[in-house]
């Protein structure tokens, strides 16, 4: 019940933020939001383990619903920043629109994270593809227009991928009269699917969640998504979205792991896994543009996270370990990207340079941001990465190992080239009467989101390891 109470509230606060034109009003209208979020998360975490026909309050709902919540808030005052301070042309509309597909957006991911129905699922997806376009046009000029057009079209089709995977899946149970399509009614009989129709439904239902996840084959679309956003709603999109891609993906990668079709599912996962890596290795050493850059990084985590769940338990739990650290770290860069912007006015790589003299406190938490990214010690991916390499190599998968650690090398050295190019080269030109002055404290989120990696990474609170535990449903 608590779930429509929420759906409700969001709704009624999404619409108000949309055609309300008052500055007070539209930001109470967020506060109250916010509100509700903490104590709907809360509630969650709280809550013991059930399951309804649509929704389930298990523990890899609760460990990805507490991720979103402190995303969200850090994302809500971002964004706060950005329309009022970073983008002073911002009018009375387009605050509220911002707002407004921002609140739906963060509601449709916490839910396809809940959901327990495949149909519940493809419903907030279409939802989350419609509020992250409005985020995409926000600027409202051409390459917006490019980008949003680009996300609806390939939205559309990975709905309709999803949509006939639902379908080839209602078929494969056919037979067995299995006509309840939620995930643990068929993790219960998943031995009496048929394996042909499951085999199709899984591919389509992967192609569809590409999008979400920025996986091959259609992360084109989801990079350019992240490029054209404004930062605060490119960090929702390059964090929470691509978890909940990856949590729909898990739930279903686990009913194939009942069958026979387990080796079948886990080979693919992993070939896809590692054409998306070296995607994502071949642009990081080419990419000029940093929001792009920011972008691409997520390819290579989610490539990670893939592989991680076909590796058994201790893989799952590298994986659903790095999801979490992951969305907490990315989420830091792209909020600190708006202040390289706005002391450049440009996100060219050749247009920036010796940001430590333009913004200290910004430069360091690029600096910590940089190292957290890349699995440095003490980076809290740094677990996590250690654990699925162990993973690998316990499961006797040492080519893939090897060509995990090249292919990882050559993206951390483009990052890192680039990073470094913004921290200490000097520009090739800038008018330094233009700079403006940005308050050390602006940085504050970008300071706590990594730490906070680092905490739950070598710290590892009881509560913590226990979600991550009974996570693992493979």
């Amino acid at each position: 019940m608590e779930i429509y109470y929420f759906l409700t509230i969001s709704g009624i606060i999404g619409t108000g933020l949309a055609i309300n034109r008052k500055k007070f009003i539209n930001y109470l209208l967020l506060f109250l939001y916010s509100i509700a979020l903490i104590a709907y998360s809360t509630h969650i975490a709280l809550t013991q383990e059930s399951h309804s026909a649509y929704f389930t309050f298990d523990s890899l709902s609760k460990l990805s619903t507490l991720t979103l919540c402190i995303i969200s808030i850090a994302a809500f005052f971002h964004g706060y920043r950005y329309v009022e301070k970073h983008n002073p042309t911002e009018t009375p509309h387009s605050k509220g629109l911002f707002f407004s597909a921002m609140v739906i957006l963060v509601t449709a991911i916490a839910h396809i994270n809940l959901s327990n129905h495949l149909a519940v699922s493809w419903i907030f997806v279409e939802l989350s593809t419609l509020s992250a376009s409005i985020l995409i046009y926000h600027h409202r000029n051409i390459r917006a227009l490019e980008g949003v057009w680009k996300y609806v079209f390939v939205g559309a089709i990975s709905v309709t991928f999803i949509y006939i995977g639902i379908l080839f899946l209602s078929t494969a149970g056919k037979q067995a009269q299995i006509t309840e399509l939620s995930y643990s009614n068929l993790l219960q009989h998943a031995q009496a699917l048929n394996p042909f129709w499951l085999k199709l439904s899984f591919i389509f239902f992967l192609l569809g969640f590409s999008i979400k996840m920025s996986f091959i084959p259609m992360y084109t679309a989801s990079i350019d998504a992240k490029d054209k956003a404004p930062a605060p709603a490119g960090a929702i999109l390059a964090s929470l979205l691509m978890n909940a891609g990856f949590v729909a993906v898990y739930r279903y990668y686990a009913i194939l792991c009942q069958t026979p079709l387990k080796t079948w599912a886990q080979s693919l996962l992993i070939i896809s896994a590692l054409v998306s890596l070296f995607i994502a290795a071949v642009y990081m050493t080419r990419v000029k543009n940093i929001k792009r850059m920011l972008a691409y990084s997520g390819i290579e985590h989610m490539s990670l996270m893939i592989i991680g769940i076909t590796l058994g338990k201790t893989g799952a739990f590298a994986a659903l370990l790095h999801m979490v650290l992951h969305s907490l770290i990315k989420p830091a860069l792209f909020f600190q990207y708006n202040q390289i912007y706005w002391v450049y006015q440009s996100k060219s790589i050749y247009d920036v340079g010796n940001y430590f003299k333009y913004n200290k406190a910004g430069a360091i938490a690029l600096l910590i941001g940089w190292i957290s990214l890349t699995a440095i010690p003490p980076s809290g991916l740094f677990v996590s990465e250690i654990l699925l390499f162990q993973s690998l190599f316990a499961n006797h998968m040492l080519l893939v190992l090897i060509v995990v650690m090249l292919l990882l090398t050559i993206i951390i050295w483009g990052l890192t080239s680039n990073v470094l190019k913004i921290l200490f080269t000097p520009p090739l030109q800038i008018n330094e009467s233009n700079i403006p002055t940005i308050s050390p404290w602006e940085s504050t989120t970008q300071y706590i989101l990594p730490v906070l990696a680092v905490y739950l990474a070598y710290f590892q609170p009881g509560w913590f390891i226990d979600w991550i535990s009974k996570a693992i449903i493979l």
